[in-house]
């Protein structure tokens, strides 16, 4: 492939704390993948459930409709089915019955065979004042960076 894809999820550095991850194939359609390759895909507001027979599932992830498709074209938002191997489903789907934790997409790439991988991590809710605090740290490193360009 000539470029890899890497569709990030800054929103969820922010509001969890992230405990392990994951590097997930994607069940796509045709048009689905095009979308992605051209960089056309959000995974901002998405997460990830299981059903009911225990497979993982990423639900309102967009993937915008391939400009050139045609009546075959697929839904922007649909539930798309997460690859993994059962040991990681079933420690995963321990972890979020027995401690509360979600799954929650970091990052949308493509490899170098040009498959499209989601990395997904277990993840914890971070309270507001954690939120705050991070903010702050952010804020520090952005004037010490400042003071630094200045005298060099």
């Amino acid at each position: 492939m000539l470029k890899t894809i890497n569709i990030l999820n800054k929103r969820a550095r922010f509001d969890f704390e992230l405990i392990e991850k994951y590097s997930a194939g994607i069940v796509l359609t045709g048009t689905e993948i095009k979308s992605i390759r051209l960089g056309k895909a959000n995974i901002t507001e998405s997460f990830c459930e299981f059903n009911e027979r225990g497979e993982l599932f990423v639900i309102n992830m967009y993937i915008e409709e391939y400009a050139f498709g045609n009546q075959f074209n697929h839904k922007a938002r649909s539930e798309r089915k997460l690859l993994l191997n059962k040991r990681e489903l079933k420690n995963l789907a321990k972890n979020v019955q027995a401690k509360g934790l979600t799954i929650v997409p970091l990052k949308l790439y493509t490899n170098e065979k040009g498959m499209a991988k989601l990395e997904i991590s277990l993840a914890r809710g971070k309270k507001t004042y954690d939120k705050r605090e991070s903010l702050k740290e952010q804020d520090t490193k952005r004037d010490l960076d400042r003071i630094k360009k200045i005298y060099k």
